[in-house]
């Protein structure tokens, strides 16, 4: 068993992942055995002392081949034109080695090899290529490292890369906007309270507990004075929604999100939407987004970052307080001024803004953040937690709504 295959970590979870998607079972006895064995195998990479003593055939023998390709030597820091593994240098080999991904793994396993080989091999200048994008598999990774080479990009490789990025966007949108939209609705309604209300739309839980002093024991029943409905909102109320976004490299996921959900919500009559971006410097991209690729590009990932400038601002653009959510998603590593910051979020809180605080909006996990700053939010009454792009519009509705955010128990 070789040392270097075992600290693949790359190549480890690849296969596991292949395991997982091909629906491999265990089974028992000698097919059983010899499975197990072929698991290994893969994983392994087949080194004299792999301990297996199994061989690979057809399909098996072209995936390891692959799998070899970039896993076959450990991590090492690159120098010149110095490249691990057998993906040597050039778009065309690199070009065939995404294809025969794609024809032997499936979707996910592809986009966690096509990260790998970025981050391992040093592929990122290649995506320069029209040849190299049309031969990638899209997802949300592949346009947070695009939007970071845009600067870099020639005009040959811009077209093909926003191809590439409105094929994701375009995902995301119908998978997301349906019920972002269902939701969101249902809460600008249920916002708007009436005091005669149809019975159709009476809230029985606020009239009951608004009329428990009328309860009648002799009868065991409520006798309800005042009744409390739903109002279906007018197309002219609206709520005001700011998304200030944090286009620091470590939030490259979470920017195309925050685009996506942008959009959604500027579709809506009912919101008034406003799209902030920031490093060091901020930029409102508000009158692109009709078009979240235009957001996309209109980001510059990378530098420095200053939440305080991007509040300021933000803070600037509030116009009616009570009718208004701000949502700052940023893993809160602030270079500006922390002390106006967090006054800013007070001054904003206690004229009656909702402040919603994301220290991610991906499907990642748990993100890198500032701990001191996050606890500080907390105190405010703004706790900052990771967000999935799933849980946004339930947390979305709790803030219109002005109830309890939906915050994960791990936070």
């Amino acid at each position: 068993m070789t040392v270097e295959r075992v600290a693949s970590a790359g190549r480890v979870a690849s296969a596991g992942r292949i395991e997982a998607a091909e629906g491999v079972s265990a089974v028992d006895g000698v097919e059983g055995v010899q499975e197990r064995l072929r698991r290994w195998r893969l994983v392994l990479g087949g080194e004299a002392a792999d301990g297996t003593g199994q061989a690979l055939t057809g399909r098996d023998a072209e995936m390891d081949r692959a799998l070899s390709a970039l896993y076959g030597k450990p991590d090492r820091p690159r120098t010149g034109r110095d490249r691990a593994a057998g993906l040597g240098a050039s778009a065309p080999s690199v070009a065939r080695w995404l294809g025969d991904i794609r024809s032997y793994f499936p979707s996910s396993v592809v986009q966690i090899m096509q990260r790998d080989a970025i981050d391992r091999l040093g592929l990122a200048s290649l995506l320069l290529e029209p040849e190299m994008l049309e031969a990638v598999e899209a997802d949300v990774h592949l346009v947070g490292t695009l939007l970071s080479l845009n600067k870099a990009m020639p005009e040959t490789t811009k077209e093909t890369a926003r191809a590439v990025v409105r094929k994701v966007v375009e995902d995301l949108e119908k998978r997301l906007a349906t019920r972002t939209r269902a939701t969101l609705t249902g809460a600008l309604d249920r916002s708007a309270r009436i005091s005669r209300p149809r019975h159709h739309d009476i809230d029985w839980n606020r009239t009951i507990a608004a009329n428990l002093k009328h309860y009648l024991p002799e009868h065991r029943t409520i006798v309800p004075e005042r009744l409390i409905g739903y109002g279906r909102a007018a197309q002219s109320v609206k709520k005001e929604v700011i998304l200030c976004i944090d286009q620091s490299g470590s939030m490259a996921a979470s920017v195309v999100y925050a685009s996506v959900f942008g959009a959604v919500l500027a579709s809506m009559r009912t919101i008034s939407t406003r799209l902030v971006v920031f490093d060091t410097a901020v930029a409102d991209l508000t009158d692109q987004l009709d078009d979240p690729v235009d957001v996309l590009f209109g980001t510059q990932l990378g530098g420095g970052t200053d939440i305080n400038r991007a509040l300021a601002y933000c803070q600037s653009q509030i116009t009616r307080p009570a009718e208004t959510v701000v949502v700052l998603i940023s893993d809160l590593y602030e270079g500006g001024i922390r002390d106006e910051m967090l006054k800013r979020v007070a001054a904003m809180k206690g004229a009656g803004v909702q402040f919603v605080a994301l220290l991610a909006l991906s499907d990642e996990g748990a993100p890198a953040y500032d701990r001191e700053h996050a606890a500080a939010l907390a105190a405010l009454g703004a706790p900052a937690f990771a967000c999935t792009p799933d849980l946004f519009p339930e947390v979305m509705a709790a803030a219109i709504e002005k109830r309890p955010l939906p915050v994960p128990e791990s936070v």
